[in-house]
């Protein structure tokens, strides 16, 4: 269990680590600012999170909404204590209002990441 969330959390970094390097380059790259792609950034940190959520739940096979939520909790604390230690400020209410939604996603992503790793052991 606590492996699966590892490997959930792991991917999450992963792929934000990837995201922000692709929009670093590209802001970096063309005439784009932050203000016009900051949608995009945010559709694809809830994507992280789904993704996150469905690895953990598929390595788990087992309670996917509980390790999505642990995973999505994981990595709300470890960027609460980044931003709080590192930087001195804690979280807005507006970042409250997004990492609610990040644990949403995960914990969707959690349950059906375990419906698809049970169906594919079941046709096997």
């Amino acid at each position: 269990m606590i492996r699966a969330i590892f490997h959930g959390v792991i991917t999450i970094f992963i792929s934000s680590i990837l995201c922000s390097f692709i929009f670093a380059l590209l802001l970096k790259l063309t005439s784009y600012d932050e203000t016009s792609l900051q949608w995009v950034m945010h559709g694809l940190a809830f994507l992280s999170l789904f993704f996150g959520g469905f690895i953990a739940g598929g390595k788990g096979k087992e309670r996917g909404w509980m390790l999505g939520g642990a995973t999505g909790i994981i990595f709300t604390t470890i960027i609460f204590l980044f931003q709080f230690l590192g930087m001195d400020r804690t979280f807005s209410i507006e970042q409250w209002g997004y990492h609610a939604g990040f644990l949403v996603t995960a914990i969707i992503g959690g349950m059906i990441g375990v419906n698809v790793a049970t169906s594919r052991s079941r046709s096997a």
